[in-house]
């Protein structure tokens, strides 16, 4: 990414706002364009500055970093979201993978990481803190093993496979089409689809493959 590149900060903490914004701006490539406490104010900042990247806070009032980053999916707004959290647990770090995210990184380590993490992903790389590189191997080592126990994984389409995330995340028909912007007939063929394609058989067989292959999705 050429030329100046626009944040937006979102976190409840002020200080912590303060610290990391003069921590950005002390690069010259980097500029803060707005600050929001809360996810409401956030998506507005978001809408109003559509700048480059979007640092979230995983804890918020009112809408939390991954209400944020549903919807800003769902607007077609094209940020980069980097996440900023204090959780270092596997299934969050996957979650937010799962949305998108760009990036990954702890408070605790957020003032040294920051502006090299903000430089990477905008440069188009991913960026996540050192102690959750681990994560990404062992997801890819697994996903790599499901897709040779499974080799049909790769007949599905990018939607069909949309489809058997949201499934994972108990959403129903309904909620997946609106989140995708689908008719609920199609949703249900796709799930029909998805099933004929895995040869998945019984009324649970296509919930129980989502939950126990989630984080490999």
């Amino acid at each position: 990414m050429a030329g100046e590149i626009r944040i937006v900060i979102v976190d409840d903490h002020p200080l912590l706002r303060k610290g990391l914004r003069q921590v950005i701006e002390g690069d010259p490539r980097l500029k803060v364009v707005a600050e929001a406490a809360d996810g409401e104010a956030a998506l507005a900042q978001v809408r109003e500055w559509k700048p480059d990247i979007a640092v979230l806070d995983l804890d918020m009032p009112k809408l939390d970093g991954f209400g944020v980053a549903r919807e800003i999916q769902k607007s077609k707004i094209p940020v980069h979201i980097v996440f900023l959290t204090i959780h270092s647990e596997e299934d969050l770090f996957h979650a937010a993978i799962d949305l998108g995210a760009k990036g990954y990184i702890l408070k605790e380590s957020a003032l040294t990481e920051i502006a090299h993490g903000l430089r990477a992903v905008a440069d188009g790389e991913h960026y996540v803190s050192a102690p959750l590189t681990a994560y990404l191997f062992n997801r890819r080592r697994r996903a790599e093993a499901l897709a040779q126990s499974h080799p049909a994984l790769h007949d599905l389409t990018s939607t069909e496979r949309s489809v058997l995330r949201a499934i994972a995340d108990y959403r129903s028909s309904k909620d997946i089409a609106a989140e995708l912007f689908l008719s609920y007939r199609t949703v249900e063929n796709h799930r029909t689809n998805v099933c004929r394609k895995l040869g998945l058989h019984g009324s649970h067989a296509l919930l129980k493959f989502a939950l126990e292959h989630k984080s490999e999705l």
